[in-house]
């Protein structure tokens, strides 16, 4: 798709959060999902009357777009309830941009919500069967990243503790996140010395269980120039899907995210060298070892090296995950739209404590499954046009 879309000709203008941790009781994905477009739109000076695309993705709800706008009263001329986990809001916004270009709609929403943690997470999905993976008793996904955290450590030499140093160095960021759930310091001692969950990722190497949603408002190039704060143009798009179970992953090592990220680099005429901020899909800390390899921000084999010495903490050479990730500041089911809001506000300079200074481009990646979908997306401010 990237190759046919224009570059800079849609943009990102408003985002915003709906209540996160753990909601009030009785509170809905619904609920969330609305909350957030609400305060998305109000973040740019829209209101529901100028929504004419809706797209959603949801675990807990069948058919969350139609929800949501019935929710909400919406009535769009475009609509896309895409579930690739949680890369689907990349992808969303790859085809909110050409819905756009295209005339199809010209302000669409992007809205997600989960009650996770107040609900159950038993009561959110239950697992499907495989006859190649259930046998085996796996505790997913956590299990399913293990295997590609143990083959990495095999294969490369990685070690926990390196491992250990992607988890504080979140912490460290949501120490600058008064929105993140953590509050309190961590070291690579009390990672290590964490309750074990699937050897060798103990707790501390897994993301959060938490309730919260969002959204993000996209329109033209051209509409955001008019808007109250200023826009991050989509530069680039890419997306793979590359397997559904972890037994058919071809490199336990090597995820879709190579691809996806040379497609959207091709697009901005940027690469990983181009980029101020990152903000990856962190469900466990071998994922951002793995994205920060494939993304081009160290070679393979390189990531547990690159990413020692608080090398990606506030302070390091590379800005990566600074609202805390998901292992930290938020993880309501699926993560990818949190990762885009942090990437636009990095890029408006709204950040606070946190803000990584002289912000123009940014990366926002996507997962979903177990490594099984990627979608990236390479943001820039208007100087980048």
């Amino acid at each position: 798709m990237s190759a046919t879309l224009k570059r800079g000709s849609a943009a990102i203008v408003g985002v915003a959060e709906s209540d996160l941790g753990e909601v009030a009781a009785g509170m809905s994905v619904i609920d969330l999902m609305a909350q957030g477009v609400h305060r998305a739109l109000a973040d740019c000076g829209l209101t529901p009357a100028d929504v004419d695309g809706v797209f959603a993705a949801a675990g807990q709800v069948r058919m969350p777009s139609t929800a949501l706008c019935e929710y909400l009263g919406l009535k769009p001329r475009y609509q896309d309830c895409t579930m690739m986990g949680g890369s689907s809001f990349m992808t969303h916004v790859a085809h909110a941009q050409a819905a756009i270009e295209l005339g199809l709609c010209e302000v669409a929403v992007i809205a997600y919500g989960s009650t996770q943690r107040s609900a159950g997470r038993k009561n959110v999905a239950p697992r499907e069967y495989n006859p190649y993976e259930t046998p085996f008793r796996p505790v997913l996904p956590a299990s399913a990243y293990a295997l590609a955290a143990s083959r990495h450590m095999h294969q490369y030499g990685t070690t926990r503790e390196q491992l250990a140093q992607i988890a504080v160095a979140a912490r460290q960021w949501a120490l600058l996140n008064p929105a993140a759930w953590e509050k309190e310091p961590l070291t690579v001692e009390q990672v290590l010395a964490a309750r074990m969950v699937s050897h060798p990722l103990t707790v501390r190497d897994c993301c959060l269980v938490t309730d919260g949603g969002g959204a993000l408002i996209m329109t033209s190039a051209a509409r955001a120039r008019t808007l109250r704060k200023p826009a991050a143009y989509v530069l680039g798009v890419g997306e793979n899907i590359s397997h559904q179970h972890i037994s058919n992953m071809a490199d336990l090592t090597v995820t879709g995210a190579a691809r996806s990220g040379a497609q959207a680099y091709a697009m901005a005429g940027l690469g990983a060298p181009d980029i101020d901020v990152v903000q990856v899909y962190d469900a466990f800390t071998i994922t951002t070892l793995l994205f920060l390899e494939d993304l081009g921000f160290c070679p393979k084999g390189e990531g547990g090296r690159f990413v020692s010495d608080g090398a990606i903490a506030p302070g390091g050479r590379l800005a990566v995950n600074t609202n805390g990730g998901g292992l930290s500041y938020c993880h309501p089911g699926m993560y990818g739209l949190f990762v885009l809001i942090e990437a636009v506000r990095q890029l408006r300079g709204e950040c606070g404590a946190r803000q990584v200074v002289g912000c123009e481009t940014a990366i926002a990646h996507g997962n979903g499954g177990v490594l099984s979908s990627q979608s990236t997306v390479v943001l820039g401010t208007a100087a980048t046009l």
